[in-house]
Parts: structure tokens; C-alpha cells; sequence
């Protein structure tokens, strides 16, 4: 069953949105790391339309969505309540460290809201799915998953959730889907090794990822920015195309 057809209680995601120019006809849904909230990736893509005699390097007309994440407690931070896609149980990365019940809940609300852009005009295949940290995770999990072919996978600093899960529960339409993948060298929150085992996983799976590496911490660079312009510019060609 298509998940965004399951009758969930689960709310609605509160959003920020930036429309690139009028009537958009494509989309990025952006999830942001623990602890932050849907605006705190607008700043990036207004760097990447700020000069508009550039056409940001040939993008087409795209609408950013920003979900919040819920508020919950997360136990590696004592409990203390936060914006987080789902709690984290343990500080050691040699185990589970995500709530797989969780991370099953953020998938249908992200479901929700590709289903939303689907009633505003944008087919699944004109949309990326991106996110940094564990919005990375949530949005690996959800694309790998989800029914109809979608423009990309954009993971930034993450790594993959629930992997044991998804040689069963793959969808078969984003076999082949592009995953870019970057990370930092230096990163001291998700460990550059653990992220690029993800990607080494998957390639092993078949799935087509574009892994970059960056000398910065647990965070995004210009040169980065820069790089997922130009993703995101193959990837919408590409979309349009079809």
C-alpha cells in the first residue's frame, strides 16, 4: 500500500516555504537536523538564488518546503525535549541508535507532505527529497521507500536508518533513483567513517550515490552549496525531460 493512502492520526508537519519565482513546478522538501527547526536551511538556498540575473546556474522554478519536526524527548540528551524526526537511544554508533518506530512515524508525515505537492501541481519525479543530519536519515528512509520515482535523494552528514529493512521494504521505483551524498572529514557528530559506510552500502545494493567529502565539521560549506546547486540542476533536467 502506497503509505500516503494509510489513515494515520499523525498531524501535519508545520512548514516554512520559499518559492524560488512563480508557479513552481518543482520541489525540495528539506529536513533539518536534531535539535533545529524548518528554517534553518532557508538561509542556504537563499544563498544559492541571491544573485537573479544568475537563474541560480539554470535551476527551474522551485518550491523549498521546510517541515518542523515534532517536539519529543530524545534520551541521549537526557530526555530534554526537542525538534527531533525521532529519538536517539544511544550515543554509541556500533548499535541501533535511531527509534525504528520513530522513524516510521516522520516517514508518513513526510509522505503527507509529497502528497500535498502532488496536489499543488508537482509529480513525484519533479521532487528531491533532501535533509541534513537526521532529517538525512528520515529522508533516506522515506525515498528509498517510497512508491513512485522521485527527482533525488539529498543527504547531507547522515547515514542510513533501519538498513537491515530495506532489501524487503525497498520501492521498486527508486531503484535507481540519484543519492547525493556529502559528508565532512571532520565531523565529530556523525563520524565521516559511519556516513560513508551508508554510502558504501548502498552502492552495494545497486543504488546510484554521488558521495562527496568536504573539509568541515558537522556542517555544510560553500563549496558544498555549490555542488548541490549543481545536482539539483542535473537532477530537475532530468525530471523535465522525461
Amino acid at each position: 500500500m502506497d503509505p500516503r493512502t494509510a489513515a494515520d492520526d499523525i498531524p501535519p508537519l508545520p512548514t516554512v516555504e520559499l518559492e524560488s519565482s512563480a508557479q513552481p513546478r518543482h520541489a525540495v522538501i528539506w529536513l533539518h537536523g536534531l535539535g533545529a527547526d524548518g528554517n534553518d536551511f532557508v538561509p542556504i538556498v537563499e544563498a544559492m538564488f541571491a544573485d537573479p540575473g544568475a537563474d541560480a546556474a539554470g535551476l527551474p522554478p522551485i518550491r523549498f518546503v521546510f517541515p518542523h519536526a515534532p517536539v519529543r524527548p530524545v534520551t541521549i540528551n537526557g530526555g530534554y525535549e526537542m525538534r527531533a524526526w525521532y529519538d536517539i537511544v544511544a550515543q554509541d554508533f556500533s548499535q541501533r541508535r535511531e527509534d525504528p518506530a520513530g522513524v516510521r512515524q516522520s516517514a508518513r508525515q513526510i509522505e503527507a507532505l509529497i502528497a500535498r505537492e502532488n496536489a499543488r501541481g508537482v509529480a513525484d519525479e519533479r521532487i528531491v527529497l533532501a535533509g541534513f543530519s537526521q532529517g538525512g536519515a528520515v529522508a533516506l528512509h522515506t525515498g528509498l521507500r517510497h512508491a513512485h520515482r522521485l527527482a533525488g535523494i539529498l543527504a547531507l552528514s547522515t547515514y542510513l536508518p533501519l538498513a537491515e529493512t530495506l532489501a524487503a521494504e525497498a520501492g521498486a521505483a527508486n531503484r535507481d533513483v540519484p543519492i547525493f551524498m556529502a559528508h565532512g572529514r571532520d565531523d565529530g557528530v556523525i563520524p565521516y567513517a559511519f556516513g560513508q559506510r551508508s554510502g558504501e552500502l548502498l552502492r552495494a545494493a545497486g543504488y546510484a550515490v554521488d558521495w562527496r567529502a568536504y573539509a568541515v565539521e558537522h556542517g555544510v560549506c560553500l563549496e558544498e552549496v555549490l555542488d548541490i546547486a549543481g545536482w539539483l540542476r542535473g537532477v530537475f533536467g532530468a525530471a523535465a525531460r522525461a
